[in-house]
């Protein structure tokens, strides 16, 4: 691993001078990169809708499963939906098997400020509901800028004030 994962559209050069206190951070993008690029899922398929700016839904397709057969946890940052079927019929009822009732594993990284709200399913989708909660310390605030004790400049009405006592 080592801090080589930089995205295509960001140069390599002075990355330093703008990205201050993001080394964790791409070390975190580059362990999931490559856990995930060594085995990539396509079962169940997915989606994941951008509500608004701190709202997002998953959308798993889990047909066939039940709340029961469903376990969704948070493991070191990664939100991990996990699914499986006890087999009750007997492999040889059927002449066809076309529905995948397979057990699955699917994980997703989130943010730090990102927070799991609910998960429900319907109809076969599970969705879980997901919302940045933005701390106050990164809210954006206004600095007051305070005088030094060294040299004072002069105020805007300062020139009139002083013609104003003579």
């Amino acid at each position: 691993m080592g801090n080589n994962f930089i995205p295509t559209f960001w140069g390599t050069k002075d990355m330093d001078k703008f990205l201050i206190g993001f080394d964790e951070q791409f070390n975190r993008l580059q362990k999931f990169h490559d856990d995930m690029s060594k085995n990539i899922p396509n079962y169940p398929p997915y989606n994941i809708v951008k509500k608004d700016e701190n709202h997002y839904t998953i959308e798993l397709a889990v047909a066939g499963f039940g709340q029961s057969d469903i376990d969704i946890e948070m493991e070191d940052g990664k939100l991990v939906v996990r699914g499986n079927i006890k087999a009750e019929e007997a492999e040889d009822n059927f002449l066809f098997r076309g529905i995948a009732n397979r057990a699955f594993s699917r994980a997703f990284v989130l943010n730090d400020e990102v927070e799991v709200k609910d998960a429900e399913l319907f109809n076969g989708m599970l969705k879980i509901f997901l919302e940045r909660l933005i701390p106050e310390q990164k809210k954006s605030k206004k600095i007051a800028v305070k005088a030094g004790k060294g040299k004072q400049l002069l105020q805007e009405n300062a020139y009139d004030q002083a013609a104003e006592k003579l």
